[in-house]
């Protein structure tokens, strides 16, 4: 029996947006080499001496990447809605989105370098990840296999996760990762109500190159970015250098009066907390994940992430329950 055909993705619009449809090689016609390159794996097996790349210079390298990433910036300027963190959760806010709102333009900002957070391994360096059901119903969609185990399952490698998730995330044309990239303050508009008439709304995100935001207080002052958002989805996980700085930020605009702060580990308790307590905190800003944790004053939970992925699927939600009313409030 021959091997399945190999795929690849071939880009069509749908609704002014590209997404992927998949098509076989088996239905293509393989090009000839062009200058004698080989076009295949197989056509270079034990050919090594006589092996070439393709001719460049180096400034076609730093064109082809800075052109991008310039129209990536000026695209994205704009955008629908900012997702802070490519964390476990954030990740799955996104695909969620992606899926569902495929007219909808999504700016991720990740202030590492390496997005997926703490989800690369299990807990105390261990490489397993376990998630308790029912949030196998999410790797069930991702296509991730695991073990049964009963009431949880374990996926034999968390990398298996956050890779499956972030190249499903990634292979999204409406969702832009800006990595390496700090959020450091949140854009408002005045949203005075009865009961509070210094109340805002966010509009949107302030950015910066991580490296330039780590080192503000031993340089001279350098000026931030932004983009422009009618819904910031926050996602950063808890407190730490980067950690809950959308909610930390609430509280010095005083639109929360106080931190809950983060209470100590209880498995049976805290994932129930966080996926039930994902919402808007204020208008134009979801939270969801271990940050949420620090709003409420849930307990931590540990080493289990079906918290992180099911809180991931009911910020999409929330964010769909409001983004076109947030959409017109943000034209006006």
């Amino acid at each position: 029996m021959s091997p399945p055909a190999a795929t690849f993705e071939n880009p069509v619009a749908v609704s002014g947006f590209t997404m992927p449809v998949k098509k076989t090689l088996n239905n293509l016609a393989v090009k000839p080499a062009v200058n004698g390159q080989a076009k295949t794996l197989a056509e270079m097996e034990d050919k090594w001496e006589s092996f070439t790349f393709s001719p460049i210079r180096e400034s076609q390298v730093s064109r082809a990447m800075t052109r991008r990433y310039f129209t990536d910036l000026d695209n994205y300027a704009e955008s629908d809605i900012v997702i802070v963190g490519a964390g476990s959760c954030g990740l799955s806010t996104a695909y969620e989105l992606a899926k569902k709102r495929p007219d909808l333009k999504i700016a991720i900002v990740e202030a590492g370098v390496a997005p997926g957070g703490g989800a690369w391994l299990g807990g105390q360096l261990f490489s397993a990840m376990v998630m308790r059901k029912p949030a196998d119903a999410f790797l069930n969609d991702l296509g991730v296999p695991y073990e049964d185990e009963g009431d949880f399952v374990v996926v034999k490698h968390a990398a298996l996760f956050t890779s499956t998730l972030l190249s499903k995330v990634l292979s999204f044309p409406n969702i832009k990762l800006f990595n390496a990239t700090a959020v450091e303050d949140l854009i408002t508009r005045p949203n005075p109500t009865a009961s509070d008439p210094n109340a805002v709304r966010i509009a949107g995100v302030v950015t910066n190159w991580t490296l330039v935001s780590m080192h503000h207080d031993d340089q001279s002052c350098m000026d931030p970015n932004t983009i422009n958002a009618p819904l910031v989805i926050s996602t950063t996980g808890h407190d730490g250098p980067f950690g809950a700085f959308c909610v930390k930020r609430l509280v010095s605009m005083q639109q929360l009066e106080k931190l809950g702060g983060m209470r100590g580990l209880d498995m049976r308790t805290a994932e129930d907390a966080i996926v039930k307590r994902t919402r808007e905190v204020v208008k134009g800003l979801i939270v969801g994940g271990m940050e949420l944790s620090e709003v409420d004053g849930a307990n931590r939970m540990g080493p289990t992430f079906g918290a992180m992925a099911l809180s991931g699927v009911k910020a999409a939600e929330e964010a769909l329950k409001v983004i076109d009313e947030r959409k017109v409030e943000n034209s006006e």
